[in-house]
């Protein structure tokens, strides 16, 4: 059930660091009894670990295979060899600077359609990782199979939607399209959206999916590739994105900051985009992401955490909202998989 969404909260300020900072305010009554409607959903879910503090779970990563583990093991996709390390050895790495503990793996294009190397990691990580399949949309409906043995056999637990992988001339929106978002919706498997031309391009698509299909949850990728607009195009965008709100089944990754950005790290042209993200959708539907290990030398691993829990504070979200989106979102969604 979606969340009351945020309203102004004047003479508030934040004492402390980074995610875990604490808010003091004076709310108004309205804020108050949203607290009250946080607390409430949190008292029904882990909210802390061991130590007492908030988990903060990564809901968009790529790992792909170490040049060794390729030439052994888990071959790239020709044409599609990685420019930088994204090897598990060094994620974990990452996250355990990071105090991140646990994430949604997207499978990367580096290796197309074999899952092998992400479902190895599914196994030897249970409780750590999530597994995100990569629809493979070929015109033969092969793709709906696939699609059912890696939910049903190999424990995925969402899908992407990349619509330049679909054939040429056709959209998301075509007879396999749809069998699968519909598919996906009966086994409880969120849907992601890779918008990267251009949330315009696709917009259409994504309607007409919701509408039809209203049980499949939705997950756009990276606030859907838009960014702080300055032209009337990419206000339009950033508009279709907030009435996307209507839909109670989608959800915004606010993920991937230095690909909408304008700026360099902490990304602070972003706040106003977060805050009405958050006003739209409500932080329960807002969930934060890095893009691993692109993100590596755009920011580090732990700077892009960093840099989230700042546009955060920035856009007077409360400290319940910071928890949501760094951790609680994606634990809703994908309930009994992180446990405290």
């Amino acid at each position: 059930m979606a969340l009351p969404v945020r309203s102004v909260i004047s003479g508030s300020i934040f004492l402390g660091d980074c995610c875990h900072a604490r808010l003091y305010s004076f709310a108004a009554p309205s804020v108050l009894y949203r607290r009250t409607q946080y607390k409430a959903t949190a008292t029904k879910m882990a909210s802390a670990n061991a130590q007492g503090r908030p988990k903060t779970i990564d809901s968009h990563l790529h790992i792909w295979a170490s040049p060794q583990e390729a030439a052994d093991k888990y071959p790239y996709f020709p044409g599609q060899e990685p420019t930088l390390p994204g090897h598990l050895d060094f994620l974990l790495q990452c996250m355990e600077e990071a105090s991140v503990e646990g994430a949604l793996i997207v499978q990367p294009i580096n290796h197309k359609f074999d899952h092998s190397l992400v479902t190895s990691v599914l196994k030897k990580h249970p409780t750590k990782f999530v597994g995100c399949c990569l629809a493979n949309p070929a015109e033969n409906g092969t793709g709906v199979k696939q699609l059912e043995d890696l939910i049903l056999k190999d424990g995925y637990r969402a899908v992407r939607f990349n619509p330049y992988l679909w054939p040429s001339g056709q959209q998301m929106t075509n007879e396999v399209g749809k069998a699968m978002f519909s598919r996906a919706g009966e086994l409880g498997v969120p849907v992601g959206f890779m918008c990267m031309k251009g949330l315009n391009l696709h917009i259409s698509e994504i309607t007409e999916l919701c509408t039809e299909f209203p049980s499949t949850a939705v997950l756009l990728d990276h606030l859907a590739f838009c960014k702080p607009p300055l032209n009337d195009e990419e206000k339009l965008a950033f508009s279709e994105l907030l009435e996307l709100s209507r839909f109670p089944q989608v959800y915004v990754k606010f993920s991937a900051l230095f690909r909408v950005s304008r700026m360099s790290s902490p990304y602070l042209d972003l706040v106003p985009l977060l805050a009405e993200v958050v006003s739209n959708f409500g932080a329960n539907r807002v969930m934060w992401g890095s893009d691993f290990p692109y993100v590596v030398p755009e920011s580090g691993y732990k700077g892009a955490k960093e840099a989230a829990c700042l546009i955060a504070s920035r856009a007077s979200l409360s400290s319940s909202e910071v928890e949501w989106i760094m951790g609680k979102t994606v634990m809703q969604l994908f309930q009994g998989q992180w446990l405290p």
